[in-house]
């Protein structure tokens, strides 16, 4: 039975990770709308604000403000951020969390501000929800206010499902 549940809990963090990791997988365009865009060519940024809505292949990611900045090497990207109400939706996982920063260098997704992952009925939640991309790890630590704390339901739809 606990190993069960250890292997649930395992599969819940992996398919928060899949769920954070989306955004940056995939060849699909990324189209992205918003109620104003402002591009700074020397600081190498756009930041789209006012509802903001991104998307790409299946996933869809929603922010009050979204700020992109590349480096000075063709152009590469180095950093995207987004801040309030981030929610990160795919299937049926979803991200949720007042902030949000992708280091494609360092290869981290980073989810603060009341971080959750959902993945059916199952939720994972802390202060910070770390994503190892290339690790395909996750770490999600507590606060002296708030703990690390697991939903997770034995049997339930996402029992075999594939991250």
């Amino acid at each position: 039975m606990m190993r069960s549940v250890f292997c649930q809990l395992i599969l819940l963090l992996l398919l928060a990770s899949a769920a954070l990791a989306a955004p940056i997988s995939g060849k699909e365009p990324l189209k992205v709308k918003s109620d104003n865009l402002t591009a700074d060519n020397e600081k190498k940024t756009a930041t789209f604000e006012g509802k903001v809505v991104a998307h790409q292949g299946e996933l869809t990611l929603y922010t009050d403000r979204l700020v992109v900045s590349s480096d000075g090497e063709g152009n590469e990207l180095s950093k995207v951020e987004a801040f309030g109400n981030v929610r990160i939706l795919q299937g049926n996982r979803q991200a949720t969390g007042g902030h949000a920063v992708y280091d494609p260098k360092r290869g981290v997704i980073l989810l603060d501000g009341n971080p959750k992952v959902m993945a059916g009925e199952d939720v994972i939640t802390g202060k910070v929800i770390t994503y190892f991309i290339n690790e395909q790890r996750s770490v999600v630590t507590g606060g002296p206010k708030e703990r690390v704390e697991a939903v997770i339901h034995p049997g339930g739809k996402n029992v075999g499902a594939k991250p």
